[in-house]
């Protein structure tokens, strides 16, 4: 009985101990085969590109009869539109190129291969359609980077290289920078002809993509241009055979708008500013003098450098002048002009009677009608009425040659005792001379008494008619002196009512241009295609 107890007890004990192991052993046999399987899969994908690449040359065209034609469909896709260099004219674009083909060569049955639907192959193994940026500018006709192609069971294959091209932009600077440009990128391709290759838009969803495409959340927005359209379009030159490789291209225009904002603000608006500094130059005085005329001169220098900033900016042509040179160009005249009527005003302002003399035609003009239009009010001076015309001197010596006149004419005796005469005075020795005769009582004393003061008084008139004189043509000097200012002052208020026009209408008139110079509303005037998705 004690044996049978072991015996039955010993089956319990090794089926209690074998579990672990059958576990161990089934995890193991579960990672194999799962191993296994991968190893299959993976084996799959590599037997099918041996066999899709056995016999397979890349250097070949994919077609399977000498006259066949390979359709090559192309799209574009716009990341960002760097910048457009004018001096240069070179537009730099990122962009993606979305290009479809079929090869019979890389066709399989996915049944054959474990169900493999897409195969991705190295683009440097299969045969690509050389298409290249035929207007690029710096050279560089490769992609940035050449991607796995994407191989369906029908031998479709999808290809989407990345590339930053450089390509060439023929500018308009007429209405610089209120303008707009049209920049074109050709693909074409460098090895095949129009016999061999037939390239056209990509068709998605039975549509044609004829425009060039932008995602909005993968797009960058330049800062400077605006993309008003995008169309795109194949071209066919009828001038050549299809044999010629310049027979057939696709065109992916981008017409774009400038921002003129910038321009405004950093060159248009200092230079109206300071030009308009410019035009209170005929409010300053002549006595300012020179002054005026530097005043001038340093405005001027300051448009000079604005125009050298321009001419740093566009490109070196004789095709066309922006339109921002010409309006500084204008200003530059404007104030060369009023550094020129400066000039005259203050050769006007500081002439003088003794220099010259004022015409009647000339006082008619500027001292009486130009003022009456403009609304000018002169200062009058009265004018004092002298009994006889006296001729006016020529120089400002004739005071004193007058007072040497004067004094030539007293006796010696007298200029020996003129200190005495100041002393007494003329006026108490004419009427000491008077008084006598009046003392006596007898008119013919008193008449006796007049011829013998006669010589003194006649001295006293002509003293008083002699100051009289010198009174009334140093009046006259002052007054004709102030004349000339006034007609200075005429000439710079027509001046500054002239330059302040031209000045407005200029202006007004470049900016309505610039407003009227935008993009087209199509892309193509007389095509009713909007290019449009």
């Amino acid at each position: 009985g004690r044996e049978r107890r072991k015996t039955e007890a010993h089956p319990v004990i090794s089926s209690a101990s074998m579990r672990p192991q059958t576990l161990l052993h089934l995890l193991t046999l579960t990672g194999a085969c799962l191993q296994c399987t991968l190893v299959l899969c993976q084996n799959q994908e590599e037997k099918l590109l041996r066999h899709l690449m056995q016999n397979y040359s890349r250097e070949l065209r994919p077609a399977e009869k000498q006259d066949n034609i390979i359709d090559v469909s192309i799209k574009l896709t716009l990341t960002n539109l760097i910048y457009l260099n004018e001096r240069d004219e070179a537009l730099k674009t990122n962009v993606w190129i979305d290009m479809k083909w079929i090869d019979y060569r890389l066709v399989w049955n996915p049944e054959d291969f474990d169900g493999i639907e897409l195969l991705l192959i190295p683009s440097k193994m299969v045969w690509l359609p050389d298409i290249v940026l035929e207007n690029n500018i710096d050279g560089n006709f490769e992609f940035t980077l050449y991607p796995n192609v994407l191989v369906h069971p029908d031998g479709s294959i999808h290809w989407l290289p990345p590339a930053i091209y450089l390509s060439s932009c023929s500018v308009i600077v007429s209405y610089f920078p209120f303008d707009w440009q049209n920049c074109t990128m050709v693909f074409r391709s460098q090895t095949y002809s129009a016999n061999e290759i037939q390239l056209l838009l990509a068709v998605e969803d039975g549509q044609t993509i004829e425009w060039i495409v932008i995602d909005d959340e993968a797009f960058t927005e330049n800062g400077e241009w605006a993309i008003k359209h995008r169309p795109a379009k194949k071209v066919l030159n009828r001038h050549v055979t299809p044999d010629d490789l310049n027979y057939q291209e696709i065109v992916f225009y981008l017409i774009i708008q400038r921002k003129p904002l910038f321009y405004i603000i950093n060159m248009i608006v200092p230079c109206v500013l300071i030009s308009s500094i410019g035009v209170l130059t005929y409010f300053l005085p002549a006595k300012a003098g020179g002054q005026k005329c530097t005043f001038s001169i340093n405005i001027l220098l300051a448009q000079t450098v604005f125009l050298i900033l321009i001419a740093k900016k566009v490109p070196e042509t004789s095709q066309a002048v922006p339109l921002i040179s010409k309006y500084i160009t204008f200003l530059i005249v404007v104030t060369i002009v009023i550094v020129g009527s400066a000039v005259v005003v203050l050769n006007i302002s500081l002439r003088t009677p003794n220099t010259h003399s004022m015409s009647n035609m000339v006082k008619e003009v500027f001292l009486k009608l130009i003022p009456r239009a403009l609304g000018m009010h002169l200062r009058h001076e009265k004018t004092v009425t002298w009994p006889e015309p006296i001729v006016r001197r020529r120089s400002s010596l004739g005071l004193m040659v007058k007072a040497e006149e004067y004094i030539m004419r007293q006796a010696r005796t007298e200029l020996m005792f003129q200190k005495q005469k100041e002393r007494d005075g003329l006026m108490k020795d004419i009427l000491r001379k008077i008084g006598t005769g009046l003392e006596n009582g007898r008119s013919q004393d008193l008449l006796c008494s007049l011829i013998h003061a006669a010589p003194e008084i006649r001295a006293c008139v002509e003293a008083c008619n002699y100051i009289a004189k010198a009174k009334k043509e140093q009046s006259e000097f002052d007054e004709e002196n102030e004349e000339w200012i006034l007609v200075g002052r005429v000439i710079d208020r027509v001046c500054f009512l002239v330059i302040s026009f031209l000045l407005i209408f200029v202006t007004t008139g470049m900016f309505v241009a610039a407003h009227f110079n935008q993009a087209p509303l199509e892309p193509f005037p007389g095509d009713p295609k909007k290019y449009l998705p």
